[in-house]
């Protein structure tokens, strides 16, 4: 008996990276077949490049593509997968980049240790995890924010903001995903405390994170600030309730 994955990609102005990332994940549907039936949501907020028409154009089976109004930012798009998925019956929902910094041929290794009592995290700065092609300064402020992370929030996880993450149908029906407040990476964080506040289990996987090739990053002083000002809010609040 196979279970149902659907494998959610937010994107905007991506048109360089979707074929070359949708072919990747064709063949890895193909490949996992046996045990999972995998389909792929695009959420794409209104991409000036038409990265929605240009997935569409592509004719692949179990390939759907929700287009947003406006370019709202990753929290919302994942949100609006996740509301769009619990609508059907699948076990897992899979999240993943659209720059081919998430390599697809790595899902099996997510999907191999998935439950439906635990959220999954892709991690970078772990044991047989790396990071390609980053510079030393990228490198250095990735690694402090994590680690600032998991000390401000006194979790033992070593990538709280990666975004490579499987997460089990249980989880999304029992935390208020209205309640989500955070836009940009810091919704990873905020995902992964309220999966931990609900009940659930982290399971940490190694993964390659490549840095992107084609387009530009969407990550600005704005979404740092958010996620910052999430992480330690939530830090302090945990700290004054332990006095």
């Amino acid at each position: 008996m196979t279970e149902d994955v659907l494998v959610i990609i937010p994107t905007f102005n991506e048109s360089e990276s979707i074929t070359a990332l949708l072919a990747r994940l064709d063949k890895v549907r193909d490949s996992l077949s046996d045990h999972y039936h995998i389909e792929v949501l695009i959420v794409d907020d209104n991409s000036p490049d038409k990265t929605a028409e240009i997935a569409r154009s592509l004719n692949l089976k179990n390939l759907l593509v929700l287009s947003q109004k406006s370019k709202s930012g990753l929290g919302p798009a994942y949100l609006a997968g996740f509301k769009q998925g619990l609508i059907g019956n699948f076990q897992y929902f899979v999240e993943m980049d659209a720059d081919l910094s998430h390599l697809p041929e790595q899902l099996s290794d997510l999907l191999a240790v998935a439950s439906e009592r635990d959220l999954v995290i892709g991690t970078r700065w772990m044991s047989g995890g790396k990071v390609v092609n980053w510079p030393i300064g990228r490198r250095i402020l990735s690694k402090l924010g994590t680690k600032y992370a998991a000390f401000i929030l006194n979790l033992p996880y070593k990538d709280l903001t990666s975004g490579y993450r499987v997460l089990p149908r249980q989880m999304l029906m029992k935390i208020d995903l209205d309640q989500i407040q955070t836009r940009g990476y810091g919704f990873q964080v905020e995902i992964a405390l309220k999966a931990i506040q609900s009940g659930f289990n982290i399971r940490e996987v190694p993964i390659t994170f490549v840095e992107r090739e084609n387009g530009r990053s969407k990550m600005g002083l704005a979404i740092v600030w958010e996620a910052w000002w999430m992480i330690t809010k939530r830090g302090l609040l945990r700290i004054l309730n332990n006095r």
